[in-house]
């Protein structure tokens, strides 16, 4: 097992689990942004499960290498989407730049993935 591909694994499983565990609790900026994206609060919550289930899959995936990358990409997806949304949304860069900086870890996360 290479050492760096294990510890980025863990840095993006952290990464995915934060905005998973908000959203699954309930949070009250997760019940905002659900609001503010005309999402009902029961569906917005499912991708709340789907962070979760990356996070897992890219721990597993230190193990057993396709898990981390279909959870990678499942990841890319997601973020690819909430960026969309926020641009429907109108928000300024300010609003959206968290997502931004996930998904950049998620390429940057697969760009590991395919090189080591």
């Amino acid at each position: 097992m290479n050492p760096s591909f294990a510890v980025t694994s863990l840095i993006y499983a952290l990464l995915c689990a934060m905005p998973a565990m908000m959203k699954l609790r309930g949070t009250a900026k997760m019940r905002s942004a659900a609001e503010h994206f005309g999402i009902p609060w029961t569906r917005f919550r499912i991708i709340g499960y789907l962070e979760a289930a990356a996070a897992t899959g890219v721990l597993l995936g230190i193990y057993w290498r396709p898990v981390g990358l279909a959870a990678a990409l499942g990841m890319t997806a997601l973020l690819v989407g909430a960026l969309i949304f926020h641009r429907r949304a109108h928000d300024k860069f300010g609003e959206f730049i968290s997502g931004l900086v996930f998904l950049v870890a998620s390429a940057g996360y697969l760009g590991i993935w395919f090189t080591s």
